[in-house]
């Protein structure tokens, strides 16, 4: 089952309560604005479909594209699934200038 949270901000679900006009207090979720995003990768020549909120998606635009946000980005701060993408991102590249070098 997929997470309800950001795979590039990690952005997820925040809890508090509802609170009535008498102050009762119910318990509430906030749920982040997930989208289901194509952002295509020169690297790899295709696109990568991500479950992301606005603020990631505007994030990859800023950085200049997928392949340019992840290479530009310490692992540290990457979720798990982000890492992968990063390592075919990476390996893609190295093959891609191989064959230019060649």
């Amino acid at each position: 089952k997929m997470s309800r949270a950001c795979e590039l901000t990690g952005k997820a679900v925040l809890t508090g309560n509802n609170v009535s006009h008498a102050n009762n207090k119910t318990r509430r979720r906030f749920m982040s604005n997930l989208q289901v995003g194509s952002v295509l990768s020169d690297a790899l020549g295709h696109t990568v479909r991500l479950r992301l909120t606005p603020r990631g998606m505007k994030t990859i635009e800023h950085n200049g594209g997928i392949d340019a946000y992840l290479l530009g980005t310490n692992d540290s701060k990457l979720s798990p699934e982000m890492k992968v993408l990063k390592r075919r991102v990476v390996t893609a590249k190295a093959k891609k200038d191989a064959k230019k070098a060649a």
